[in-house]
Parts: structure tokens; C-alpha cells; sequence
């Protein structure tokens, strides 16, 4: 029986850290970590779209694992994505995390070119070999990455035995469901999106791994907090205080990672910077927004916490 209890929980996607040259800092990724220790979420996912992953270099993503397995050890699960666009580089990735002790790989498809299936379970084997000790994980991402995890498709990757889990961020909630019945006893399957993190559990998520969780990981765990303890009408009112807050968080100029990053500036005194180009970073205009989403932050944790 695989021990799948340390991927049951919240685990935010990690954001990039940077300092005022715009360079990787290791000190604000540890800050970072420890943010998340305190707050008492179950782990944290490294160097995904969250993390701006596709505008960062192999060295720098190696740098931000390192910092972070630096001040996790032990007191949380790290996933750390490894998928670059070609395999080598990918492979490489997985390697080093693998020495670092993550529990756990994970990779998109490669983008760009439309490959064949078996090219891209290809690609996934290729590089979960090079971590052949440590749990791999598929992230199902269709509408970034221009192709869908098929059902034939997560069939040939079941027939690898470290493929232990599916990070599904389609839309379709039903595909949580279709992932977690088909994937059999042990097989996690986490909520991407986190407007439906709720609807996820209720389809069969065993937890959630979500770029807004960071901000806001109290309404997260409490709305988890009710899943469990069945108090559905409760958890979906915190899902809809969720809801309101990512929406205003979008209405921004900048992109929704600086607006995030802003907020933990206001609510935490957390600096970890702003966001590489060419994702675009807030502008004075935004300001009010962004005041007002740590705002609603603040009252649905007084609310429902």
C-alpha cells in the first residue's frame, strides 16, 4: 500500500522569490518556506506555473528546490515539478530533486508541438527514470498546455509504478473522478483549480494543490476542515468567500502572481518581489484592488476562521 497520506491536504503552489535585481533569492525562498511551515499546510508544489517555471533557467530552478528542502525538512511534503521543453533538461531536474529527498516529481506535457501519445508518455518515463526512487506525478493542465491527459493515455502511464498521482486542473470536475476511479487503491488524485476546490473534494480529491492558496491558506484548510467533517453547506460558503476574493484578484492590470505577491507584502510583511517579464507587474492603478482583495482576505478569515 503506498503511503499516500502525505499528499492528503493543502499543499499551495510555491511562488517564485526574487530580490530587487530581479535574480533569484535564496534567503526570501526560505522566508517563504517558512511562511508555509507556520501556517500549517501539508506541503508545497515547486517551480510550477506558480512559480514561473517556464521563464527561469535549470540553475535557478535547482536554487529554489535547494533553498526550500533547506527549511522543509520533513515538516512538509515537496512535489517539485521538473518539466522543461525538451527531456534532457527535464531528466536533469528530476535527477537533482531526487538527491535532494522530495517526495515527489511531477511534470506537464511537453508544449508547442503537438506530440503523439506516445511521445509524451515517453517523455514522462524518460524522465521519471532519471528518479527512479521517487514518486512521479501527472499534471493535467489542457488549457496551458495544449493537450489533455486521455484516458489511453493514463493507461500507459499506470504501467509505471512510480506514477502515483494525477495533479488534475482541467476544468471538468468529473475528471477527478474518472482519474481517482480509474487510478484504483492508493492513487491521488489532487484539485487544480481552485475555484472548485470543494466541488474536487466531493468528486474524490484527496487534496488540492492551487496558486492561490498562499495567500489565503487559512480559508483553504478551514474550508478542507469542513469537507471532512461533513459540514458541506459551511465549506461552500467559504468557497464562495474564495471565489469572490480570486476574482477581485483578477480584475487587476498586472498579472495575478504580482497582485498575490502584493498581498503578502500588505498581510504578511512578506517581500518575496514581483514577477518576471514578460508576466506583467502591477501598476500604481492597482493599488486600490489589491488593498481591498487583502481586505476581503482579512474579513472571510475573521468570518469562517
Amino acid at each position: 500500500m503506498k503511503n499516500i497520506e502525505k499528499y492528503q491536504g493543502i499543499i499551495p503552489a510555491f511562488y517564485a522569490c526574487y530580490g530587487e535585481d530581479g535574480a533569484i533569492s535564496t534567503e526570501r525562498t526560505k522566508e517563504l518556506t517558512r511562511y508555509f511551515i507556520k501556517k500549517g499546510v501539508k506541503g508545497v508544489y515547486v517551480c510550477g506555473s506558480s512559480g514561473e517555471c517556464i521563464y527561469q533557467s535549470k540553475e535557478e530552478r535547482k536554487q529554489t528546490l535547494e533553498a526550500v528542502m533547506s527549511e522543509a525538512k520533513g515538516k512538509l511534503t515537496v512535489i517539485a515539478h521538473v518539466a522543461c521543453n525538451n527531456t534532457a533538461d527535464s531528466m536533469e531536474l528530476a535527477a537533482h530533486a531526487e538527491s535532494l529527498g522530495v517526495d515527489a516529481i511531477a511534470a506537464i506535457p511537453p508544449i508547442y508541438f503537438h506530440l503523439p501519445e506516445y511521445a509524451i508518455a515517453q517523455y514522462w518515463n524518460d524522465i521519471s527514470s532519471a528518479a527512479p526512487n521517487t514518486d512521479f506525478v501527472i499534471y493535467n493542465i489542457p488549457q496551458l498546455a495544449g493537450v489533455a491527459l486521455t484516458m489511453p493515455l493514463f493507461h500507459e502511464m499506470k504501467k509505471n509504478p512510480r506514477v502515483v498521482a494525477v495533479k488534475n486542473s482541467s476544468m471538468p470536475v468529473q475528471d477527478i473522478q474518472m482519474f481517482k476511479s480509474d487510478g484504483g487503491e492508493g492513487f491521488v488524485v489532487f484539485n487544480g483549480p481552485d475555484e472548485q476546490f470543494i466541488s474536487g473534494r466531493a468528486m474524490g480529491a484527496d487534496g488540492g494543490i492551487g496558486g492561490t492558496y498562499a495567500v489565503m491558506p487559512e480559508l483553504f484548510l478551514e474550508a478542507d476542515k469542513l469537507f471532512k467533517a461533513g459540514k458541506m453547506e459551511q465549506a461552500a460558503k467559504v468557497q464562495y468567500a474564495i471565489d469572490e476574493i480570486i476574482y477581485a484578484m483578477c480584475d487587476c492590470k498586472g498579472n495575478l502572481y504580482a497582485v498575490m505577491k502584493e498581498i503578502l507584502r500588505i498581510r504578511e510583511n512578506l517581500d518575496i518581489g514581483s514577477v518576471r517579464k514578460p508576466l506583467p507587474a502591477l501598476v500604481a492603478e492597482d493599488m486600490p484592488q489589491v488593498k481591498k482583495c487583502a481586505e476581503m482576505i482579512d474579513k472571510a478569515i475573521a468570518d469562517f476562521c
